[in-house]
């Protein structure tokens, strides 16, 4: 008896008791695990700029009148002219200047000789500091935010949440979900560590502020 025969055979015995036309359904299974890991009435934009920002990653807050000026300051000062596009980004975000928008399709070839990409997110989770992307509009396909160096991500105050449980039960579990915590990165065996394997080494985040959510100062 090989390992896999034996596990299988221990599944078997243990479920020898069910019946035969019982459902996973029709066995209630008790959640009691904690589903919330921030403080009733904590400041969840400001909880998860500060985590993103602990991953690395640069975090600008602004509003929604000044968005495309923060989009022009954060790609002026990585020196990026040429990025990738998703298909369904709004037009008027996209500042004024000589940057150069390449839209969608793209290769990989092409992404690879780009400066970076910007995408709209589909939520942002406060204690993990994480961007989840699920293909919408303004965000694309996975390529795209992980071919290029660079990645500029927009994040509307109304769409962070407190934690992971809040975000799931906001997001699409049939569509292509990307979870990001900071720029790509991971460790050697010697634990050093190394950026840009798996993702672009460069992650700006710009939060855009709801209006009965201020910017903070």
């Amino acid at each position: 008896m090989n390992s896999r025969q034996a596990i299988l055979g221990r599944i078997r015995a243990a479920l020898t008791d069910i019946p035969a036309g019982e459902l996973p359904s029709d066995v209630p299974v008790p959640q009691t695990y904690r589903r919330r890991h921030t403080e009733p009435g904590e400041d969840t934009v400001a909880l998860f700029a500060e985590r993103v920002a602990d991953y690395r990653a640069t975090v600008t807050r602004t509003d929604e009148a000044g968005l495309p000026a923060a989009i022009a300051a954060a790609l002026t000062a990585r020196a990026a002219r040429n990025l990738a596009l998703p298909g369904g980004f709004p037009a008027e975000l996209l500042p004024p200047g000589e940057w150069e928008w390449h839209a969608e399709p793209l290769d990989v070839a092409v992404l690879d000789s780009l400066e970076g990409a910007i995408t709209l997110a589909a939520a942002g989770i406060a204690v993990t500091g994480t961007i989840v992307l699920d293909a919408g509009p303004g965000q694309g396909r996975r390529a795209l935010t992980l071919v290029p160096d660079f990645h500029l991500c927009i994040v509307r105050g109304e769409q962070i949440v407190a934690d992971v449980p809040d975000a799931l039960a906001c997001l699409d579990p049939r569509n292509p979900l990307t979870f990001i915590s900071g720029p790509s990165a991971t460790s050697d065996i010697e634990l050093e560590r190394v950026e840009g394997v798996h993702g672009p080494r460069s992650l700006q985040v710009i939060i855009v502020d709801h209006p009965t959510h201020p910017e903070q100062p």
